[in-house]
């Protein structure tokens, strides 16, 4: 009969209902911040160059992740078709984590080193030309806008905060390294790096 009370007590139900979820929830999650595979970066992996970190803005900021996703899930039909399934080791660094859920196009996290950055920029400028049934919107003006290199440094030294290891070098480079390149590179320099040390294991 007491399930009876709790049927007919809607406050009650709900409070037990979020009782149960947080129960499962916690039970779930708070582990993985205690097993090495989910906390450690993957063997010999670097934080990415200062071009790279800026490429990786240019996503986020035209809304690439919106219609790309990062993250290869373990079944055969993903794994055939992009490579290696995703590992957790690969985004500890990230900074928001871009691995998305939609895939308008094709999913990039082992996009790196699979076309020429040639074939990325004239693919940037115009998809159609490369992938004539692409829906994807050109961004050509990505190669008329610089790269702010006064904000680089900035970027680096609030991530190393956040536990990417950038040493004092790279940081004091972090100017020069950005200065005199566009969002086109910076964001063709990010696909390139993309996936790149597992994809190299295979």
């Amino acid at each position: 009969m007491k399930h009876q009370i709790v049927e007919k007590n809607i406050g009650l139900m709900a409070l037990f209902m979020v009782l149960a979820v947080s129960v499962g929830g916690l039970t779930q999650i708070v582990p993985l911040f205690f097993q090495d595979v989910t906390t450690q970066p993957i063997e010999g992996m670097k934080p990415r160059s200062a071009l790279e970190l800026e490429g990786r803005d240019v996503y986020i900021a035209n809304g690439c992740v919106g219609c790309h996703s990062q993250m290869i899930r373990p079944f055969r039909a993903e794994t055939e078709r992009y490579g290696h399934y995703s590992v957790a080791g690969e985004s500890v660094w990230d900074h928001p984590f871009l691995w998305g859920s939609k895939r308008t196009g094709p999913d990039l996290a082992r996009v790196g080193g699979r076309y020429s950055d040639d074939w990325h920029r004239a693919h940037l400028i115009n998809p159609r030309d490369l992938v004539p049934e692409s829906i994807m919107p050109g961004y050509p003006f990505l190669m008329e806008r610089p790269i702010d290199a006064t904000q680089t440094a900035r970027k680096m030294q609030t991530l190393r905060r956040l536990g990417v290891p950038y040493s004092d070098a790279d940081i004091a480079g972090a100017e020069a390294a950005v200065k005199g390149k566009t969002e086109m590179d910076a964001l063709v320099a990010y696909l390139q790096g993309l996936g790149t040390l597992i994809k190299s294991k295979r």
